[in-house]
């Protein structure tokens, strides 16, 4: 399988993903290189080449838009994933967790059905390859300190303060963006 790569800058330096043919995203991260990222794609998922690419449509227009304040831009982007059925529960209920709102690894273990397994809950987290996309960077320990990030915790302290300082809009049946309940989606909740 070939796959396609593209590296965008953001304000906290290069972001590289890779997808799959079909445009789903197999590992994303803030690093320039694609070496840095293929090792952490499930080998039944990882590709045998990758081509680069200067722009992969609607997964650089959302990690653009993200980073450019409109947080929800990254929710609706196919990421395919493998591991066992607790780390993909987990990977699934990672994608629910709302910008600005951070949870505990505690909780996160809990939300994931099983919450005495606060360690394999962590794991889901060092294990996620689509970074943003599946957004590991909002779960903390219970003290509230940071924990772990494999983009660094100063990558990590930004994208929480940039999630917890823009409204996060909802995507309306209109079309429009809404910081109102009204006919609309919000991203933390069921559709």
């Amino acid at each position: 399988m070939t796959a396609y790569s593209s590296t965008v800058d953001t304000p906290i330096g290069p972001f590289t993903v890779v997808v799959a043919g079909d445009g789903a995203v197999l590992a994303s991260g803030w690093t320039g290189s694609v070496g840095d990222l293929l090792p952490v794609i499930a080998p039944a998922l990882r590709p045998a080449a990758v081509a680069e690419r200067p722009d992969l449509g609607g997964v650089t227009a959302a990690v653009r838009a993200y980073h450019d304040g409109e947080l929800g831009a990254v929710d609706d982007i196919e990421v395919r994933q493998a591991s066992g059925a607790f780390i993909e529960r987990a990977w699934t209920v990672l994608r629910t967790v709302a910008p600005g709102k951070p949870t505990s690894y505690t909780d996160f273990a809990a939300l994931a059905g099983r919450p005495e397994a606060i360690r394999a809950a962590a794991a889901a987290c060092a294990r996620n390859a689509a970074a943003l996309f599946v957004p590991c960077h909002r779960v903390l320990r219970s003290d509230g300190s940071l924990g772990g990030f494999r983009w660094g915790l100063d990558v990590k302290k930004w994208l929480l303060t940039h999630e917890a300082t823009r409204p996060v809009y909802a995507t309306c049946s209109t079309g429009r963006r809404s910081t109102s309940t009204a006919g609309c989606h919000w991203p933390d909740r069921p559709r």
